[in-house]
Formats: C-alpha cells, sequence, structure tokens
C-alpha cells in the first residue's frame, strides 16, 4: 500500500510540474485595463486565468476525440444492442454507488445515503451484479415509484463544505474542471470502498478499466448532443466553459440549480430522473 501511494503520490508531482512548465510557456491571459469595468467584470467572472493553455488542451482533445474516442464509441454503439450497452452502464453505475454513498453522509444527506445504500444493495443482488437496474424501478405509469442514480464526488462535497472552484481548467484528456474538482478528482479513488475489495496489485488497473469502458459508453450516447452545441456555438471553447460551469452547479445543489447537459470532456454518466449526466466528450 506504502509503494502504490509513493507512485501515485510522485506520478501527481511530475503531472504537476509539467502544468506549469506548460503554464509558464503558454503564459497567462491578459486581464483588460482596470479603466474598463465591462471588460474587467467579464474577465473575472470567466475566472480563466490559463486560458490560452486550456484552450490549447481544449483542441489537443478535440483532437483525441476525433481520432479515437468518438470512432470507438461508434463503433460500441453500432455493434452491441441497447440492453447490452444499458447493462455496462448499469454495472459501472453500481461500481461506484458506494463511493456516493459515502460522499452522501458527508454532506449530511441522509435520505439520498439511504437512495444510494439501497440501491446498491437491490441491484447487486436483484441485478444480478448491477447487470440490470431493478432500483430505478422502469415504471411508466408510476415513475417515482424507483430510485433513480444520482452521482456525486469529491469536488462537490468539497464545495457543500464551503470550498470554492478555484481557476478553470482544461485538463488533458479529461476536459473541463477546476482547482477544487482536479483535487477532488485525485482523491476520489480512495473514498470508494470498492476499490479496495480489489487485490493491491489489480488496484489501480481495475480503476482505470472502468474509467474507460465509462467514457465509452457515455461519449457513444452524446455524440448528437455535442454535434449540436459545437454546430450552434461562435465560440466552441467558451460554451463548453459557460455548460460546465452551470451543470457544475447543478449537480452541487443536487439538480436543484440550472438544468444544462453537457457531455462533458471527462468520464462520467449519470441519470437523474431520467435526464442524462453526461460527462464524457473529447471534442
Amino acid at each position: 500500500m506504502r509503494e502504490h501511494f509513493m507512485t501515485v503520490r510522485n506520478s501527481a508531482k511530475l503531472a504537476l510540474a509539467g502544468v506549469i512548465a506548460l503554464a509558464a510557456l503558454t503564459g497567462c491571459a491578459t486581464p483588460p485595463p482596470a479603466s474598463d469595468k465591462e471588460a474587467m467584470a467579464a474577465f473575472n467572472e470567466d475566472n480563466d486565468p490559463l486560458e490560452p493553455l486550456n484552450r490549447y488542451f481544449f483542441e489537443v482533445n478535440r483532437g483525441i476525440d476525433h481520432l479515437l474516442l468518438r470512432p470507438v464509441s461508434e463503433i460500441y454503439r453500432g455493434a452491441l444492442p441497447e440492453g447490452v450497452r444499458n447493462s455496462v452502464r448499469s454495472v459501472v453505475n453500481n461500481l461506484e454507488t458506494p463511493g456516493i454513498f459515502v460522499h452522501d453522509i458527508l454532506q449530511g444527506e441522509v435520505e439520498r445515503a439511504s437512495d444510494s445504500f439501497g440501491r446498491f444493495t437491490t441491484n447487486t443482488v436483484f441485478g444480478p451484479a448491477g447487470l440490470n437496474d431493478i432500483a430505478a424501478g422502469d415504471n411508466p405509469k408510476n415513475p417515482d415509484a424507483g430510485i433513480p442514480f444520482h452521482g456525486e464526488d469529491t469536488g462537490q462535497t468539497l464545495a457543500v463544505w464551503g470550498a470554492g472552484p478555484g481557476p478553470y481548467l482544461m485538463l488533458p484528456f479529461y476536459g473541463p474542471s477546476n482547482v477544487r474538482d482536479t483535487l477532488g478528482m485525485a482523491i476520489n479513488f480512495y473514498i470508494n470502498p470498492i476499490n479496495y475489495i480489489v487485490p493491491n496489485e489489480h488496484r489501480t488497473g481495475f480503476a482505470t478499466a472502468r474509467t474507460v469502458v465509462k467514457g465509452i459508453d457515455t461519449r457513444s450516447r452524446s455524440i448528437e448532443t455535442f454535434d449540436d452545441i459545437e454546430r450552434g456555438s461562435i465560440d466552441f471553447y467558451a460554451t463548453v466553459r459557460s455548460l460546465y460551469r452551470q451543470y457544475r452547479a447543478s449537480q452541487i445543489a443536487n439538480g436543484r440549480g440550472p438544468k444544462n447537459p453537457l457531455p462533458e470532456m471527462s468520464e462520467e454518466l449519470e441519470e437523474d430522473n431520467g435526464a442524462e449526466r453526461v460527462s464524457s466528450v473529447r471534442k
């Protein structure tokens, strides 16, 4: 365990050093003159001091999506029946639910924690192993009869505890984020009890495989939606930045905020009362 921790910590240090070096080479966005109050207000609202670097990684992610992720996702969607793909999503969601339960508790959301516990036990036992989302209770006559999936992560927990988002970031491969959510992403692995069931030597590979499968499944469900967003955007980067922030605000408010489902450049999908939460686009 200690060796694994040291490896992760060293990798994080190298990644941070690389980002700092690239930031130094690329430079920061130049703020407008203080006398231009309207422009300064817009600059502060964007909260994107690394915009040149972020735009660079945004284009890198789009290239990766065009060359790899989208073609693989299209093959996945074309080759597997919808029922099989729904089972893939159900299994991945079920494996994440114990971690979601922990975050529900940490946020003081007792009712949602009960929902998470109920979902996991029901789908694991009767799914079986999460292959079917039995807990959602697919009942068109009474859509409120089941327990819909909801997601939580460390970034959301930190936000509930009062942590601000920090500057906007566009992460290589992962997509839109911010300082708080990036820190949360690094911690989230250690929150999910499922990861500790897997032998230590296979733990990282198991989590990585789960992330890859989820990313492909999520991307396959967002192809047309993301195409529509791109076609309707004058500044695609700025549109993604704005939608991501609105979307995260809705997640932190547990769906009580503005609802703008964004196919994000990340690896996650959530369904909340039938509305898809998408977070795996590299476009």
